[in-house]
């Protein structure tokens, strides 16, 4: 017996000793705010990461919406606690740049760790957004959408409309609602992140100021435009649709989603990210369209603006933490990778090399309209629509949504609600200003 248990004693010494090296991969906290598909996306590659290799393990955690996986982070990172990687939607991009001494620049981290990291091999809208006016890349693109029409060609085929083209201006949007209502459809458009998609992104693709220093882009003393008359005509138009029911608001942020998916409603604006969701749950046919605009605006369609999120250091950690960081960044970088990413999820492929191996892979002629996304973004820009970034931005939507919600309910007209958009976001704007003037 008592040979035995010295023989079991030696086995688990050399248990513990073989089990060594397991104990020195290094982890990185990945924090996220991606959910159902897109979730199980990200751990996928979390996943495929960590098998590629034995030195490093990316833990992705769940923490909620963007906003509040942002307030969380904030907080952790004050306890000196914060993940490793942070997801951050775009509207919080100028908050994050800056939250000096809080994060690392990205282009810093790939630099010192000696990985690969061509800036200039990423879309140049996409990268432009996240680059600092010295030229350093300040976050990691990763889950960068934009805006694009989704459409049921089982409800159109229903109400006699054609399934093969999508309406392209707002005029055929209104005159499609009409037949899907007269059809017997009881939601016939419907728009998912309202104020990005019927008043920022609107701006971008008819090449108008949503505010002033292009946008935000060039200075903290950037104020409020979206109470021009194109802003206000669309916004009456979707207000007069609202009054007929054609137009039907189910809620803020991407709340509306679900009520395509179940075929509730035939018609929604919203992220290219949200064809994953589409592709995997949806029981009709449907079609990917660009988004619609009014044909008699000078310049218009333009380019959409920039959505989703980035992924950006957090400060404090140790070398070979970031070293991690900058391979796990390296491998998600790879053409292959992100090709099957931007095929599953409908999210851009963020680099050129990737969205050209997916066009040679036939993918786009096989699911037509899933290259609507790219070819919104990759138009030459302007100083009007190169994207938005503005501070206490997070705010400003939620001042939007409160205002174009008392739109929809009547209760204001489209001007009451916009001058209250730009007297309300200002007010955000002057204090954000204020806070970050060293």
């Amino acid at each position: 017996m008592k040979l035995h248990l010295k023989h079991l004693a030696v086995i688990a010494g050399f248990a513990a000793a073989a089990s060594t090296p397991a104990l020195a991969v290094t982890e990185i906290q990945w924090w996220h705010s991606m959910t159902a598909v897109n979730g199980e996306w990200v751990n996928d590659l979390a996943r495929q990461f960590n098998e590629s290799q034995k030195d490093y393990k990316i833990v992705p955690t769940y923490k909620g919406s963007y906003d509040e996986s942002m307030t969380a982070s904030i907080a952790a990172f004050r306890a000196g606690n914060a993940p490793n990687i942070l997801q951050v939607f775009e509207v919080g991009t100028a908050t994050m740049m800056a939250s000096k001494g809080a994060v690392v620049p990205v282009g810093q981290v790939m630099k010192d760790a000696g990985a690969k990291f061509d800036p200039n091999a990423y879309i140049s809208a996409v990268a432009g957004y996240y680059t600092a006016p010295n030229g350093q890349m300040l976050s990691f693109p990763f889950n960068s959408s934009t805006t694009i029409f989704y459409f049921n060609k089982d409800a159109f085929k229903a109400a006699g409309l054609p399934t093969d083209k999508a309406p392209s201006t707002w005029p055929e949007v209104v005159a499609a609602a009409a037949k899907l209502k007269a059809s017997g459809h009881r939601c016939p458009f419907t728009t998912a992140w309202q104020g990005w998609t019927q008043l920022e992104s609107f701006s971008a693709w008819h090449n108008v100021e949503f505010a002033t220093k292009a946008n935000g882009l060039q200075g903290l003393d950037a104020r409020m435009k979206v109470d021009s008359a194109l802003h206000q005509r669309h916004i009456e138009n979707l207000g007069n649709m609202s009054k007929q029911g054609l137009f039907v608001y189910k809620g803020r942020g991407n709340v509306p989603e679900a009520s395509f998916v179940s075929g509730e409603c035939a018609m929604i604006n919203t992220s290219s990210g949200f064809y994953g969701n589409v592709a995997k749950n949806a029981k009709f046919d449907y079609g990917l369209a660009p988004l619609p605009y009014y044909p008699d605006v000078p310049g218009a369609p333009q380019n959409t603006v920039i959505g989703g999120a980035s992924l950006w250091v957090m400060a404090g950690k140790k070398p070979e933490e970031y070293k991690g960081v900058a391979k796990f960044f390296e491998f998600i970088s790879t053409p292959e990778v992100q090709s099957a990413s931007h095929k599953r999820t409908g999210y851009l492929p963020v680099t050129t090399a990737a969205y050209e191996l997916t066009e040679k892979s036939g993918f786009y002629k096989q699911n037509p309209g899933t290259d609507v996304a790219v070819t919104q973004m990759i138009r030459k820009v302007t100083d009007k629509s190169r994207g938005i970034r503005l501070g206490n931005y997070v705010q400003i939507r939620a001042i939007e949504d409160e205002e174009l919600e008392q739109v929809w309910s009547g209760k204001k007209t489209a001007k009451e609600a916009l001058d209250a958009i730009v007297k309300r976001g200002n007010e955000q704007l002057e204090r954000f200003q204020k806070a970050n003037k060293g």
